[in-house]
């Protein structure tokens, strides 16, 4: 009998590196032992064998089985190891045999991976970060109870999505901290371990609960994708029973409002919104940026613009598309027929990055990471507004607004969906405008921009 120790529950390298080496020497599944540490996972026990000498055997798998393999090995199924040697050994004759859905050992292993892709989208959703203070400064706590190995899996997607913010995220049998340079791992903890609450969940309860929608409320599809297990560590959670409780008011008077066209809970929604961006750091631009600069316009506007950045004089002053840019964006709308106190504008990067130069700020272009990390602001205006028309107003407007990058040239003067199911243009910055250095190609492109702006207003009737 063979017996495999691995490092840890989720040691998908070390399992691997041991199967082939199992494939080599040609041990067949029931002569295999699998544990992890001195525990043992199978109901079999055996001395342990002596490791393999030889290379490990070169043996030709699927995508579909890695990706299989990398998900399930994640479970809690004590058994998971052993059930992917014995996939493993089985392809060695049979290696179509991934296809086959109907296959008892095939079906079972992708019903372990789907429970983990499961539970890892369920921390991507349902974690939430609270604010304290360390030596170092402000950092950023959560609590998360996953029902398998995924923390370590799942640490690279907070990484990315919080890498300009000081975290810790603490479960049962693992904990990831991030420094703002580089991952490190720590034991588990406990519930106590973790903050109860801050300031700005203070914030985020006001502008959750003006945003609840009791008319499309439907309980147990909700209790079914977020189960009342999370909901101790979600603040917004504990406002639901109280919310459904007082639907049916709240649906009578989202009815009347809609008569109206009167909706003070956007509006509470909105300021409270506002107030969270003022404080934002979920990139470096705020350490240098004078301000937030966000979006503006009455509640009620049909159309949104949305451009790249405040610029220097946006930064100084609070507002968006004040400066130069902001003079031409006016006159172009005037000569569209298009009333700019009618419409919401905002910018896809909410602070000024810049180059200093002596004592004058220079302009330079948000990065990918940058507009990620502020998309989540556009997508809020977004839903609070439901413009019917969006405008992207360049390359960068553009990109946060569909998440991948878009060719102005290629996309202009058309209709395009956007991911909610709205309707968005996309154009030219009038920056653009600005830089180009012949007056003739200027006045052809500011036309050309007006013609856009006018294609856009008139897609509202």
């Amino acid at each position: 009998m063979r017996v495999v120790a691995l490092s840890a529950p989720d040691d998908m390298d070390g399992w691997r590196d041991a199967a082939r080496r199992l494939i080599a020497d040609d041990v067949p599944p029931d002569r295999v032992v699998w544990q992890v540490g001195d525990t043992a996972t199978d109901l079999f026990g055996g001395d342990a064998a002596p490791a393999s000498t030889g290379a490990p055997a070169v043996l030709r798998v699927s995508r579909a089985f890695i990706t299989l393999a990398g998900d399930a090995i994640l479970h809690r199924d004590p058994e998971r190891f052993s059930l992917l040697y014995h996939l493993l050994w089985r392809l060695r004759d049979l290696p179509r045999l991934m296809e086959d859905q109907a296959d008892p050992l095939v079906r079972r292993l992708e019903g372990l991976a789907k429970a983990v892709r499961r539970d890892i989208h369920k921390m991507r959703a349902f974690l939430r970060f609270r604010s304290l203070a360390d030596d170092e400064g402000e950092r950023f706590v959560a609590w998360f109870e996953p029902e398998h190995h995924i923390v370590r899996a799942n640490a690279a997607f907070f990484v990315n999505r919080f890498a300009a913010m000081r975290w810790s995220i603490l479960t049962p049998e693992v904990s990831v901290h991030w420094d703002g340079t580089r991952p490190s791992e720590g034991p588990g903890a406990a519930r106590d371990d973790a903050p109860e609450g801050d300031p700005t969940e203070e914030v985020w309860k006001t502008y959750y609960a003006s945003i609840f929608n009791p008319a499309r409320v439907k309980v147990k599809a909700m209790l079914k994708e977020m189960p009342r297990k999370y909901w101790k560590n979600m603040p917004e959670t504990a406002l639901v029973p109280h919310l459904l409780a007082g639907a049916q008011a709240r649906e009578s008077g989202m009815i009347e409002q809609a008569r109206t066209g009167i909706d003070d809970n956007v509006q509470a929604a909105w300021d409270a919104l506002r107030q969270e961006a003022m404080a934002c750091t979920r990139c470096h631009l705020h350490r240098h940026a004078t301000q937030t600069v966000f979006g503006e316009g009455p509640m009620t506007a049909p159309m949104m613009f949305v451009g790249e950045q405040p610029g220097d004089q946006e930064d100084l002053a609070g507002h968006p598309f004040v400066g130069p840019a902001g003079q031409v964006f006016d006159r172009a709308l005037a000569a569209a027929g298009i009333k700019r106190a009618e419409t919401y504008v905002t910018n896809a990067v909410k602070h000024f990055k810049f180059e200093p130069r002596g004592r004058r700020r220079i302009h330079a272009k948000p990065d990918a990471g940058e507009i990620e990390a502020c998309r989540w602001w556009i997508e809020q205006e977004q839903l609070l507004l439901r413009p019917r028309v969006t405008v992207a107003l360049g390359a960068t407007a553009a990109r946060s607004l569909f998440g991948k990058v878009m060719t102005i040239g290629r996309e202009r003067g058309r209709a395009h969906k956007l991911p909610d199911g709205g309707e968005a243009w996309v154009t030219v910055h009038p920056s653009y405008l600005l830089r180009l250095p012949d007056e003739a190609a200027r006045e052809t492109e500011y036309a050309r921009f007006v013609d856009d702006l006018r294609l856009a207003h008139a897609a509202l009737t």
